[in-house]
């Protein structure tokens, strides 16, 4: 998000145990190849409860629409689920296709998920049916189950909830399975939060680290809001003590503060997301927010000379601390820059020289690179073109991380080109249905919140984390903000995200 002018300014699991490995039924049958296979894995479980996923793959004629249906043998119920719509009548499940995954060619693959109750035993289902048929046999054959296994749990001392704790309380260890984020115990955890800017500008205008109180009374008032992340954005030319930057606003000084306040974050239950906001290099195209070579606005890529410098210190200082979400760039835009959206998007994932744009680029797989390399495996999170808000070719372009630890990120104001259920439907869905979404930024500049109240939605209805901007007290008309005081009281935009939250957490 761009700033105001300078003169303006996560289900309760019980005690969880990841079970190494996907638990899937093998079901064989002489004969013909199946109409259908459904692969059926137990992700995580815990003593009253378990984690589910399903593969679903369409051998036969191409398919508008489907409906799965399996038995429970052991009392599981399902609780929520998502990538489907789910209920249980008695012991059979069913799932229905979503608005945005019904569409099943011939040899195409869908998957869905699900959070369950169980006592005593967790007896895998053996017999599925799609739209009536029998999957993973031939048509009129017995499954007969061949291997499946069965994960002991090993309880932990003390349940871990997935919301913010009230008081304190260690924020998740997250990672990534499959398209969703999940803690230590495998159980799926959506980040749902603010944004707590102040940390990109402040420094680099020569008035302080922080713009606002960031002390322990108000970071309360943040989880007060049953927020469970706040993102904290940040400047490469302080972080990195650059020549320009006043000693007591950069270098040590400042990475003490960003480390204060990750932990204050921590000690409130809630998760904190680091992210590269403002970088250097000369930019002066296209949508340019300034002409300054330093970091004192966003720009449209990162740049090769610092950006990597600053993931590998960041990522050395966080990499121990696996509550900690990496988010690599801001606002990307190279798509203002260059010719065309192909050019755009080779320049997003491979950085170099590129079109349009004056300095030598660090592209996404720069950045990861450079994550990787100091052996963090946080979670990373990465946006794509048009400020965030185009994750057309996210997937086409995505970059190689050896950790499977990385998530897409989005950004959606009222005044963005994909801010409709339609331009979700067809740009979002596809995916969040193979890697978890986060939409790090959520907005409007209404001064209401009659906009973020249907992105809210959506993301609900799709399992899918966002975060509000921003945590500070500006001018509503020149900016989102959502609070009028740092006690936490709202403004008339604030107060639908606010009462979201806690009704969602409370």
């Amino acid at each position: 998000m761009r700033h105001p002018p300078r003169s303006v300014l996560l289900a309760v699991a019980g005690s969880v145990a990841l079970i190494a490995g996907a638990t899937w039924p093998v079901v064989t049958a002489q004969g013909a190849a199946p109409l259908c296979t459904v692969e059926y894995s137990v992700t995580g479980q815990w003593d009253a409860g378990f984690q589910g996923a399903v593969r679903i793959t369409n051998n036969s004629a191409a398919l508008s629409s489907w409906t799965l249906t399996f038995d429970f043998a052991s009392g599981q119920k399902v609780t929520q689920g998502w990538n489907a719509k789910w209920s249980q009548s008695g012991t059979t499940v069913t799932a229905v296709n979503e608005s945005y995954n019904g569409a099943l060619g011939t040899g195409a693959s869908v998957s869905a998920g699900f959070l369950a109750s169980r006592s005593g035993t967790n007896a895998v289902p053996t017999t599925f049916r799609l739209n009536g048929t029998t999957c993973n046999v031939d048509s009129g054959s017995t499954p007969t189950p061949t291997a499946t296994a069965t994960a002991t749990p090993t309880p932990t001392p003390t349940p871990t909830p997935t919301g913010p704790p009230d008081g304190g309380g260690a924020p998740p260890a997250l990672h990534v399975a499959g398209n969703r984020l999940v803690d230590a115990g495998g159980t799926a955890h959506r980040l749902l939060g603010v944004n707590r800017s102040g940390g990109e500008f402040m420094c680099v205008q020569g008035r302080g680290i922080w713009d606002g109180p960031v002390d322990d009374a108000a970071i309360g008032a943040i989880a007060d809001w049953k927020a469970d992340t706040v993102r904290i954005p940040l400047n490469e030319e302080c972080w990195l003590g650059l020549a320009g930057i006043k000693p007591e606003y950069g270098g040590a000084n400042y990475v003490n503060a960003v480390k204060d306040l990750v932990a204050r974050v921590e000690a409130h239950g809630m998760t904190p997301v680091v992210e590269l906001h403002w970088t250097y290099g000369q930019y002066t195209g296209n949508s340019a927010g300034c002409t300054d070579v330093h970091a004192t606005c966003q720009k449209p890529m990162p740049d090769q000379q610092y950006a990597p410098t600053f993931w590998s210190s960041v990522a050395g200082t966080f990499k121990n601390d696996p509550a900690v979400v990496f988010d690599l760039f801001n606002e990307p835009y190279p798509d203002r820059a260059t010719a065309t959206t192909t050019q755009a998007w080779q320049c997003w994932r491979d950085g170099g020289t590129c079109p349009g744009i004056g300095y030598e680029v660090a592209g996404m797989q720069d950045l990861v690179d450079a994550v990787r390399a100091t052996g963090a495996r946080n979670v990373i999170l990465a946006g794509g073109l048009a400020y965030s808000n185009d994750l057309s070719q996210w997937l086409t372009h995505r970059p190689t991380d050896p950790t499977g630890n990385l998530a897409a990120a989005y950004h959606v104001y009222n005044f963005n080109s994909c801010a409709s259920e339609s331009c979700w439907n067809s740009t979002l869905a596809p995916v969040a249905a193979q890697v978890p979404l986060v939409a790090g930024e959520i907005g409007e500049n209404t001064c209401s919140h009659g906009f973020v109240d249907q992105v809210m939605k959506w993301f609900d209805d799709h399992g899918l984390s966002y975060l509000g901007w921003t945590w500070n007290t500006w001018d509503c008309a020149s900016g989102p903000s959502l609070i009028s005081s740092y006690d936490g009281t709202p403004t008339a935009y604030g107060t639908g995200l606010r009462d979201h939250l806690r009704a969602l957490n409370g």
